[in-house]
Order: structure tokens, then sequence, then C-alpha cells
């Protein structure tokens, strides 16, 4: 489909554009979307100078236990911050899990003889990751559309 040259911002996370400008820049007001959430999410709180309350606090539980009570408060601090700076969004669904679920009771790898071979490849690094899934709603326009995105911290 043909936007006619039609841009909306800079895409996040910054990456180089092939088109002949300096950073790449979202096509669609989905991508858009999706690129303000995640630059949301993912400044630090106080680093804005004239906007010191934009942002959320989730590099505070990256060294948190990976816990029920960790979990809500990472979902709170989305669901504010979310709400704050982007109201037309309507968050569906926040899913917070250690980046480890399902790979920690396997315990082994299945290579292409039909062997099995004990080891989890890069389960030290997962058991220290939160993996958050984000389902949200565009409530602003005639025509609703979902999304979801995934951060790991």
């Amino acid at each position: 489909m043909a936007n006619n040259g039609i841009t909306y911002g800079i895409n996040f996370p910054f990456v180089d554009s092939f088109d002949g400008r300096y950073l790449d820049v979202s096509n669609t007001t989905e991508s858009e979307i999706r690129s303000n959430l995640v630059h949301l999410l993912l400044t630090r709180k106080g680093s804005r100078y004239f906007l010191p309350d934009f942002g959320s606090r989730l590099y505070e539980y990256i060294f948190e236990p990976l816990d029920g009570p960790t979990f809500s408060d990472i979902e709170s601090e989305i669901r504010d911050s979310i709400g704050n700076y982007m109201p037309n969004l309507l968050v569906t669904n926040v899913t917070v899990e250690p980046g480890s679920a399902g790979l920690e009771n396997k315990g082994y790898t299945v290579n292409d003889y039909g062997e099995r071979e004990f080891k989890v490849t890069n389960i030290s690094q997962l058991e220290h990751t939160a993996k958050i899934r984000i389902d949200y709603k565009v409530t602003n326009s005639a025509f609703e559309s979902s999304d979801f995105i995934i951060i790991n911290i």
C-alpha cells in the first residue's frame, strides 16, 4: 500500500534510513503508536528536562526478585505511564513473567539425530530477565486497531 510520501515520526529505537534521511521514519499510524509506546516505556523518569514525569520506572525493577509483587508493580507502572501520556490507548492486557518461563523444566534439547542433549541454552541469562507483553487497542479513531509489544528487562 502506497502512502504517498506521508511520514508520521521517527521510529524508535533509532535506526539509519535507507532512503536519504538521517533516521528511519514511520509510514503508518500503527507503527508510530508502537514507536511512541516503546519510547515512553523505555525512557527513564526524570531524564527529560521539561517533562520530568515522562517515562517509566522499569529500569528500577532490573535487579528486583522475579515474584508476584514485583510483577504487579511493573504492571501498575506501565498502566500509569500509558494512562498519563497516551490516553488514546486502551491497555487490554499486561503479562509479566520470567524470561525463562517454560524452559526451566525442560532441561534438554533434541538434536537432528533425535538424541537428547542435556543443556538449555542461555538459561543463565533468562533466569534474571522479565518478559513483558502489553496488548493494547487504539481508541481515538472510527476504526479500532489492536497490537502488542514485548519488552525484556
